[in-house]
């Protein structure tokens, strides 16, 4: 660096560099002579001086910048996008068969007297069980016959002997009793055997029955004609009573259709044939009921 560049940058000392510069330069001075170092290291150190400021503010300056750009750079950048895991749904778990075993254990109001095969409550809800869970095959066992009380239902079950891998099991029984005039203890007995029973046709999950109320035939023209369809009502509500009260205790779904069976005499559509048993259209309104549970149990 020039002396020259030195002193244009630093104006108001010039005449300090001018005399400077006579002295390092000519030594025409004597007197001067002997302060020669002093004056060439107060040269020198100003100029270093000088440079040192001006290198300071270049870094600061530069740093600052390249900082600002740095951190432009980072807000600008986007983070990373983590990729999502997403459940790719398998074709082939979709398209499985659901195989459900349906058991049904009753007397006449189960096996459908007096309807066709397919009018029965138990078909009636295996079909639309099938029709409402997709990929679904129903497989449907009945052990029930017109006639049979409590009694007659566990010798039945003891010699069908079904196993005990079913998904489903419903349980309607004792108008018999109450028809053939057994003793109410019998049914009080009798009922809770069969309930544990059907439990354990259930694989043992209390979860998987139902019991359903005992329909009420008082109100059929069969009932009317009898002498007391009052009493008919009367003793159906203690057995039904008591279903529901045991069930109940065993934490076992209990269906209400009594209701729907009382209106046999307002709609005789009700009821079937024989002017005693259920129609196709009750068995319908039964499975109205049923079915929304029947659903959840199984899924």
């Amino acid at each position: 660096m020039s002396l020259k560049l030195i002193k244009s940058a630093f104006p108001k000392r010039r005449f300090f560099f001018y005399y400077l510069e006579t002295i390092l330069t000519h030594n025409k001075t004597t007197f001067i002579k002997p302060f020669e170092p002093f004056f060439r290291r107060f040269y020198k150190s100003q100029i270093m001086f000088k440079i040192r400021v001006l290198l300071c503010f270049v870094v600061i300056f530069s740093c600052s910048k390249d900082d600002m750009v740095i951190a432009q750079q980072l807000e600008e950048t986007p983070e990373p996008q983590v990729p999502q895991a997403q459940n790719t749904p398998n074709p082939e778990a979709s398209n499985q068969t659901k195989q459900f075993k349906i058991l049904a254990l009753g007397d006449s109001y189960t096996i459908g007297q007096s309807v066709c095969s397919t009018c029965r409550f138990p078909v009636q809800l295996k079909d639309s069980l099938k029709n409402n869970i997709e990929n679904s095959e129903i497989t449907l066992d009945i052990i029930a016959q017109t006639g049979w009380t409590t009694t007659n239902l566990k010798e039945a079950i003891s010699n069908n002997n079904p196993s005990s891998n079913y998904d489903l099991v419903t349980l309607l029984i004792g108008v018999n009793n109450q028809y053939q005039g057994k003793a109410f203890s019998n049914y009080e007995t009798e009922f809770p055997e069969l309930l544990n029973k059907a439990i354990s046709l259930a694989k043992g999950n209390l979860n998987q029955v139902i019991v359903i109320s005992i329909p009420d035939y008082a109100y059929t023209p069969f009932g009317q004609s009898r002498s007391n369809p009052s009493t008919i009502s009367s003793e159906l509500d203690t057995y039904n009573a008591f279903a529901q009260n045991h069930a109940s205790n065993r934490n076992v779904t209990f269906i209400n259709i009594t209701d729907i069976t009382r209106e046999g005499l307002n709609d005789p559509d009700l009821v079937a044939s024989d002017g005693l048993h259920p129609s196709q259209l009750a068995y319908t309104k039964f499975v109205e009921r049923l079915l929304p549970v029947s659903i959840e149990k199984l899924n």
